[in-house]
Parts: C-alpha cells; structure tokens; sequence
C-alpha cells in the first residue's frame, strides 16, 4: 500500500485535497483521485490538485517552461480539467508556506500559465484571455444558448464563454429567486458543449457587484467558482454593453466574495485562500 501526503485547502469554500509531487512520482488515476475526493470515505473536495512542475506532466502545453510550478487539476469525479481558478489561488498559498515561492510566480495549467500574485486579501491571478465562445450568435442574438433548470418556470437565455475552461452564464429574470433553483441535478444547456461546461447562474445586486450560483461539471453545485465569477462579471459587463467605468466587479458567491478586474480582452481574479489541515493518507487503488 501507498502513502502520501497530502493537504487540505480552501478558496471562498471551494474546496481541494492537494497533493505535493515535487518529484513527479505519483501517478492518481480516476478511481483513486475520485475516492480522495469522496466526502463520506475520502478526504472530501471539489477537486484533487497534484502541484509538481510542468516537466512531470504529460499533456502541458508547450509554452509553459519546464521548471515552472504546474496544477495538475481533476474534477471530484477523476476527470482531469483544464484549471480552476480558486484552485490557483490555493495552490500559491501551499507554495508560499512551504517557502517554494515568494510574492510573485507563473504557475502552469492545462490552460496555460497563469501569474499569481500575493496581495492583502489572499491572490491576484491573471487569468489571461477570455473569449465569447460563439461571438457570431452572441453579438446576432445577445446570447448564444439556453438553459433549463428546476426551479426556473422557462429555458433562459444564455451566454457562452471560454476563460481556458468553459462557462455557460445565465441572468436570471426578476421574478425567479437565485435560491429558489434546484441545483442538484446538471442544468440542461442546449446546444451541450462537446466537453461539457460549468453553469452560473447570475443576479445583478447594483453597478459592478453580482451574487452567483454555479454547478461545476464532474462536481456539481459548489461554495464557489473562481473562473465562474470571471465569466459571470464579463457577461454580465457584456450584456450591459461593456461601459469602460464598470471594470472592478464584486462577486458574492455562497462561500464569500471574489473581486473581478476586467481589462480588455484579459481578466483578473482576485480573494481568499487558506490551507486548512496537512496529512497522511493511503492510496485505496494504489
């Protein structure tokens, strides 16, 4: 049997078991990050991240430099995704406490490298660019999708967008409750993006402050969603027809709130992170 170690941390809520493999010798296939991940027999999280460097990874991208800190992410169901937002977060206070960074750093994703940057309230992260993920429908129509979820007595107008993972944004009109959606099952998104995509479900409170709720896919409602609140802040900017002095966004997510700084064609991620307990655990599949 296997033993290693691990640690448990948190942004906004949305919570990770990480995984330390500085030396690129762990190999967590499905079953075994899925089965970390279980909250009743598991160490429990949204996701699992495996922090190594980009040289130990098979699919890096090729920009990224070798030497650099690289989040290996997988959904809580094992499924391996392309980054997540709060996750980087976490992943730069592991990294600053273990002294392995200082102030700021390029950390690599699936989705490229990403700068984090400690400031008073936890991290910034440049999530980079972001892009409308079918800009002909969206500019034509204001939308580009519809979603169907229980709780919502129609299918609602929805905006795609790609922030090196996928977002399918909704405004909800005002006479459907945010709380008052059941997010237990998966939204329905017509047309269902090939690899599936995360859902936010989004109420205007004033000029450039939002409350959200999200499903995740290959994890399902979760406390909070870092890129979700990105994708959130820019549709909503968007459908407001992109005012240049609306550029500093507050996002309230169940688990706390996250700051959102639009630039262009660029985003900017900013909140909490906390490393919450450290450890020892055996594989149960290695």
């Amino acid at each position: 049997m296997t033993t290693i170690a691990f640690a448990k941390g948190h942004g906004t809520s949305n919570d990770f078991v990480l995984v330390p493999d500085l030396d690129g010798t762990i190999d967590l296939d499905p079953q075994t990050v899925a089965a970390l991940c279980n909250r009743r027999s598991g160490i429990g999280g949204d996701g699992l991240i495996r922090i190594t460097r980009a040289q130990y990874v098979e699919d890096v991208p090729a920009d990224i430099d070798p030497q650099s800190w690289f989040m290996d992410y997988r959904n809580a169901d094992g499924g391996i995704a392309e980054m997540c937002g709060n996750g980087t977060r976490v992943v730069g206070q592991w990294l600053t406490e273990e002294g392995l960074v200082d102030g700021t750093f390029e950390l690599g994703t699936r989705a490229g490298s990403k700068r984090i940057q400690a400031v008073s309230n936890g991290f910034g992260v440049d999530l980079g660019a972001w892009k409308l993920a079918r800009p002909d429908v969206a500019n034509e129509r204001g939308m580009d999708s519809v979603v169907q979820v229980v709780g919502a007595p129609d299918a609602l107008p929805a905006l795609s967008l790609d922030l090196g993972n996928p977002h399918t944004v909704v405004a909800l009109p005002r006479e459907t409750d945010l709380d008052s959606l059941d997010l237990a099952r998966a939204p329905h998104v017509d047309p269902h993006p090939d690899h599936g995509t995360n859902v936010e479900f989004v109420r205007a409170e004033d000029a450039e402050h939002i409350s959200l709720r999200v499903y995740e896919r290959g994890v399902g409602e979760t406390l909070s969603c870092g890129t979700g609140a990105a994708a959130a802040a820019l549709a909503t900017w968007w459908w407001g027809g992109q005012p240049a002095d609306q550029l500093d966004w507050r996002v309230d997510v169940p688990g706390g709130t996250l700051g959102v700084h639009i630039d262009g064609d660029r985003v900017t991620l900013t909140g909490p992170a906390e490393i919450v307990a450290r450890g020892q655990v055996t594989l149960p599949y290695a």
